[in-house]
């Protein structure tokens, strides 16, 4: 569970930026979309189960998620997933002298197994710049460690010199490399400490993109249709519900041969050291057959390949969407509604607040353009936020709260007029600047 997300020269944002999940005290609606930790230090505090980011094309929302799984990536794969001189893949902000010499930071408020961890990292191309850990096992914020990039002696300084509440091992220590976090090294070296860390970060935090360009797998949704009948009873009553024309579905798992699993094989690994989810690409076929109903109610069979793109977008996403719920993960979407109309967006929105109690550990990260989602029957104002860009390129986060928007106010109407930013600005339309359209019309069709 996150609590608070903060990324600077990172991408599109220069400054400090933060994304802060906490509920707002004066906002008593729709209880069911929050989280109540009930953990020492935080026992007061309620966390939104999903946050929705707005913003123009290149405003900077999809960076939010980018520098999550940056910051991810470091942490599962720093010490495991490339060769010891190779250059970080730092993006920073490229629009400023002065960024491009400068590092990247994050830092993240998060919960993992009931305990409340605070993270920070700076890095540069070249090495880990800083790296501080902070753990609140009984409500009292223990400093575990603090890594610091020492430019004289070529150095990390690192503090607490003698940590009570932490075992630093020196030998993990002379193993950490510069470009390596020394969480993700003595993952590898079984310190029970930061275990849970690293495989919060390696197995709850997730991240999936909607964007029509973006392949994505059926694998996971298929798998639980064939394992569970209750499972596939559930898919199968949530298809129905869809308006989808669907009454069935059936999975079969079928391998490939040894040629085609060692090309599965290789890709897997290729995906991996690229940053990506390895569930991106499946390691074996699954045969998914849809049942429509027919004519005189009879029951007629099509494949996965026939099925319109929205049906197989739907169903793709169902299964990592239901396992959110199940295993208290925290799902990073980018273009949520992304053939997906608006109403299927908003009821999968309701189906993972149903499922999920006021205890649960799952959240939901999205960016959208769906102006229809700002409905205060489905969302609390505190969801939702805004990514927009100055003339600078800069990006800045905020949320709808600092516009304190009236309980009666139509957030729809507001936000494509513009009154809470984060929208386009073409005030002449796309041909603002042409001053002769009888020739602009002459390129355009070739004449």
């Amino acid at each position: 569970m996150i609590i608070e997300f903060r990324v600077q020269n990172h991408r599109s944002f220069r400054k400090g930026q933060t994304f802060n999940l906490a509920a707002s005290n004066y906002d008593k609606s729709l209880t069911e979309n929050l989280i109540s930790p009930e953990l020492p230090g935080i026992a007061d505090t309620k966390i939104i189960k999903a946050a929705a980011l707005y913003g123009p094309n290149a405003g900077g929302k999809t960076n939010v998620l980018l520098a999550l799984r940056f910051l991810r990536w470091l942490v599962v794969e720093s010490a495991t997933g490339q060769k010891p001189e190779a250059k970080l893949p730092a993006e920073p902000f490229r629009l400023d002298r002065e960024s491009l010499e400068a590092p990247t930071t994050f830092e993240l408020t998060f919960v993992a197994e009931n305990t409340l961890y605070e993270l920070s990292v700076a890095v540069n191309k070249n090495r880990v710049v800083q790296e501080r850990l902070v753990a609140s096992p009984n409500g009292r914020a223990q400093l575990w460690y603090d890594r610091v990039w020492n430019e004289e002696t070529k150095r990390y300084d690192w503090s607490p010199d003698k940590p009570a509440d932490f075992q630093r091992d020196p030998g993990i220590v002379e193993k950490t490399r510069e470009n390596a976090l020394f969480l993700s090294t003595a993952a590898q070296w079984n310190n029970a400490q930061v275990i849970p860390i690293y495989q919060w970060f390696g197995k709850k935090l997730l991240f999936m993109n909607l964007g029509a360009e973006s392949p994505l797998s059926h694998e996971h949704t298929a798998k639980m249709v064939n394992a569970s009948g209750e499972a596939r009873k559930f898919i199968t009553s949530v298809l129905r519900s869809a308006d989808l024309g669907l009454t069935d579905v059936e999975a079969r798992e079928e391998s490939p041969d040894a040629d085609a699993q060692k090309f599965f094989g290789a890709m897997k690994e290729f995906i991996r050291q690229a940053g990506a989810p390895v569930e991106l690409f499946p390691e074996r076929f699954w045969q998914v057959t849809f049942q429509h109903e027919g004519k005189g109610g009879e029951s007629f069979p099509i494949s996965w390949s026939a099925e319109s793109w929205g049906t197989r977008r739907f169903f793709s996403v169902l299964g990592p969407w239901l396992s959110v719920v199940k295993n208290d993960q925290v799902l990073c979407v980018d273009e949520l509604e992304t053939s997906l109309h608006p109403s299927l967006a908003a009821e999968l929105l309701r189906l993972l607040f149903k499922l999920t109690n006021n205890k649960s550990r799952s959240q939901l990260l999205f960016t959208t353009h769906n102006p229809l989602l700002l409905d205060m029957t489905l969302l609390r104002r505190d969801q939702v936020w805004f990514a927009d860009k100055n003339q600078e390129g800069e990006s800045f986060l905020y949320p709808l709260t600092d516009y304190k928007p009236r309980a009666d106010e139509s957030l729809v109407r507001g936000y494509l007029s513009g009154r809470y930013g984060a929208v386009p600005f073409i005030p002449h339309g796309l041909v603002e600047g042409v001053e002769d359209n009888a020739k602009l019309m002459e390129v355009v069709h070739g004449g």
